[in-house]
């Protein structure tokens, strides 16, 4: 008898969405070469029955939104005040989270750590872990002079077992380390796979919605820093944070992409220590460098993190070239936008730089992603390219257009008070910025084209 032709589907790694035949392009999110070949699995309906397509949530029937009440949610608060920022303001019950980050940057150590902390305050908690034996995370533990009592362990990556585990033990607060480890006995694909991910993400979310479990799924990252995996894992999860910093430096950065339970683009800010992560009060002190004296090619600027305003160091070097093509290279600071500043700078200054090689780094290994670091980085070059130091206690922030416009930025009030607080005396700034009444202590410098910040410099 001849058997059963199989079923072939191609699923996105990126969108997670499914194609009968193989193409260049995903057909659902436009990228290219990311379809990868898997067999449709038979009989799934019948295996999983109907709960294999229930909602997250269940169903309920049509409001209007006027009689719904707005409650708030209730939050498990750690006491590890760094992590608790990035969150939002605590673990909230019920609610999922994804953090990814480079191997070795600290990712379990940070979750140990916090459920520590919650282990202390009676909340029933439990690692599963699919990458480490218990004696490794017991070694790791003894390392960091935590105490296991009451911390629940369990070494499995088969999501069937994991079911009934939480079913049993009714945990408050759960760590998946790692997503990509599990896999599920009813799915033919490998533990990893766009389906094993999928699949075993979505049943975990759904017991957490269902039973009011804090989950936090760990995540695996690329070569280029995304988080491996179909990216339907990331719309499935209420909150995704990103573990930066240099694995060489003793700094870690943890930053919120998506909260549905806070602010965005929060910035938390600990230091790896032999004891492990510690939260930093004072992080600006972190991104600004120690000169005896001021240095040419060297600028402060106020940086705005979610709701936390941080003072930036942002370093340029200006050299002439040897080369047919003059080197453009950047570190924490977007390099395309360094080309269209260096053109602005030449248009609207009269500052020509392309026979110079540049070089812009931001201290301390943050990323500026805000449109407010162009003044500061024009205004770091222009130092350099002259050879002057700019004036001592200068703070400088603000947008710079294509007409060579200075534009405003958001919560300057905030960036002119956290700067003068750290001893700051005088700030260039947009004019649309100028605070109403004068801060004490400090000189404000309202400028609206860039021509006129290089004359208050000069």
């Amino acid at each position: 008898m001849a058997t059963k032709k199989k079923k072939i589907e191609w699923v996105c790694s990126e969108c997670g969405g499914t194609t009968v035949k193989w193409a260049g392009r995903c057909p659902h999110c436009g990228e290219w070469n990311t379809l990868k070949e898997f067999v449709v699995e038979t009989g799934a309906a019948a295996r999983f029955g109907d709960s294999r397509h229930k909602g997250l949530v269940s169903a309920s029937e049509v409001l209007d939104l006027n009689d719904v009440q707005a409650q708030e949610v209730p939050r498990i608060v750690t006491g590890f005040q760094e992590f608790d920022r990035v969150m939002g303001g605590g673990l909230v019950c019920g609610g999922v989270s994804l953090i990814g980050g480079d191997p070795g940057i600290g990712k379990s150590t940070l979750l140990l750590q916090v459920m520590h902390r919650l282990v202390h305050q009676d909340v029933r908690c439990l690692y599963v872990s699919g990458e480490e034996s218990p004696g490794q995370i017991a070694l790791r533990a003894k390392r960091l002079g935590l105490e296991p009592q009451g911390l629940r362990l369990m070494s499995e990556i088969q999501l069937e077992k994991i079911e009934a585990t939480l079913l049993e033990e009714k945990p408050q607060f759960v760590v998946i380390d790692s997503i990509q480890t599990l896999f599920s006995d009813q799915l033919e694909s490998a533990p990893g796979s766009v389906t094993q991910v999928r699949e075993c993400s979505a049943r975990l979310t759904r017991i957490a919605k269902s039973s009011g479990i804090t989950l936090i799924f760990v995540g695996h990252v690329t070569k280029d820093g995304s988080l491996a995996g179909p990216r339907v894992l990331e719309h499935i999860v209420d909150t995704v944070l990103y573990f930066e910093g240099d694995t060489h430096s003793n700094f870690r950065l943890i930053r919120a992409f998506k909260n549905r339970f806070g602010a965005v683009n929060e910035l938390g800010v600990f230091a790896m220590t032999d004891r492990g992560l510690k939260g930093v009060n004072n992080p600006s002190a972190i991104f600004l460098s120690e000169h005896k004296a001021n240095v040419p090619g060297s600028v402060v600027m106020v940086t705005q993190e979610g709701t936390r305003p941080l003072l930036v160091e942002v370093q340029a070097l200006v050299d002439t070239t040897h080369l047919p093509s003059p080197k453009r290279l950047s570190v924490g600071i977007d390099q395309q936008r360094l080309s269209m500043l260096l053109a602005v700078l030449h248009r609207h200054a009269g500052l020509a730089c392309f026979d110079q090689d540049v070089f812009v780094n931001a201290v301390g290994g943050v990323k500026i992603t805000e449109p407010a670091a162009d003044l500061a980085v024009l205004m770091a070059i222009y130092s350099s390219l002259r050879n002057r130091s700019l004036p001592e206690g200068l703070v400088v922030f603000g947008e710079v257009g294509l007409a060579g416009e200075i534009r405003p930025a958001p919560r300057g009030q905030e960036r002119l008070k956290e700067a003068a607080k750290l001893g700051f005396s005088r700030a260039i700034i947009p004019r649309a910025n100028a605070p109403k009444q004068p801060i004490e202590g400090l000189e404000i410098i309202a400028v609206d084209r860039l021509s006129n910040a290089i004359d208050a410099i000069r």
